[in-house]
């Protein structure tokens, strides 16, 4: 544990679709310790709360602490959920996980008070804490993924909305001619056009209509396409993966734009696989920014990568226990 650890810690827990991981962080944002387990999410909801009950005492265990030095917990699962209400509605990547009140189980089941927040804010709130955005006032984060998540953190409060969906801005509209369809039944979202999976769709559909490109030898192995071999691709000089890299970050820089121009943050912070592409691609997302922005936000805002890793939705959602039950950001 250490003898810098800064009591009182708290409990946060990263649900997932696929994993579960869990974590104790003490008052400055600090983990001291990690676990996970698969979620098996298709035996429902009873063994689900159970095996986030689990890997958090693992988690707990691991910092050499015990249950009653926990404060709280902080549980931070995919939506759509009802903040208010504390429940999950019904998660496309948890089947069966309807109208579940997830924080009352769980604190129920390890006797901790307990709060429930979407996973891609409390990612958010995690860079905010202790992370890319430590010591600023306001952060936006993307989560580059399958799909794009969003989260918003200003003065230490995530913005949640009206009815819990405050900040999706992966749903926002970025094209109206001929627009892309999103699995969601959207049409022009930035997560139709620039998401891991978007960008495969995009890769395939350009080979479709006749570009030619090294991505197709992939094809013809019989392999399955990835966003990393796309810019893979970009980076030994393939020029389509060099054109829908490009096009990506324009996308990510508009989405970037649309906060900016709302929200004026000081930090614009983009995490997930995708963030592996390197300087060179964060370079021209803050380009397109640039290009497309007012001035002064486009010179203040900082532009950058998040620093947690796959820590930040356990590390988010301690602070967001913490946030509801202890002291505020310290």
């Amino acid at each position: 544990m250490g003898q810098e650890a800064k009591p009182p810690y708290f409990l946060g827990i990263d649900l997932g679709g696929t994993n579960i991981k869990a974590g104790v962080v003490d008052r400055a944002g600090k983990p001291l310790s990690r676990a996970d387990l698969p979620t098996h999410a298709e035996k429902g909801p009873v063994e689900g709360v159970q095996r986030i009950c689990q890997v958090g005492r693992q988690a707990i265990e691991k910092a050499g602490l015990k249950l009653a030095d926990i404060h709280s917990v902080g549980v931070g699962s995919p939506g759509p959920m009802d903040l208010k209400r504390q429940i999950i509605i019904n998660p496309h990547n948890l089947p069966g996980w309807v109208n579940l009140p997830l924080a009352e189980k769980v604190g129920k089941e390890l006797g901790l008070r307990a709060v429930l927040q979407n996973d891609a804010n409390a990612a958010a709130f995690g860079e905010y804490w202790a992370g890319a955005g430590r010591g600023v006032n306001s952060l936006v984060q993307f989560t580059l993924g399958t799909g794009i998540g969003c989260g918003v953190v200003i003065n230490g409060v995530i913005l949640e909305g009206e009815h819990s969906h405050g900040a999706e801005s992966g749903h926002i509209r970025i094209a109206l001619d001929r627009p892309r369809y999103n699995a969601t039944g959207l049409y022009g979202s930035l997560e139709a056009y620039a998401s891991a999976k978007a960008i495969v769709e995009r890769a395939q559909e350009s080979m479709a209509t006749g570009w030619r490109s090294s991505l197709e030898n992939i094809l013809a192995r019989g392999e399955e396409l990835t966003a990393k071999d796309v810019f893979d691709s970009a980076a030994a000089g393939d020029p389509l993966g060099e054109k829908l890299v490009e096009e990506t970050a324009f996308y990510l820089a508009v989405g970037a734009v649309n906060l900016m121009h709302v929200i004026d943050p000081n930090v614009i912070v983009f995490s997930g696989g995708m963030i592996a592409a390197g300087e060179m691609f964060l370079e021209r997302i803050r380009y397109h920014v640039r290009r497309n922005a007012l001035p002064v936000p486009a010179a203040e805002t900082l532009i950058t990568y998040a620093q947690l890793g796959t820590d930040a939705g356990f590390i988010g959602a301690a602070g967001c226990a913490q946030s509801k039950f202890a002291t505020s950001r310290s």
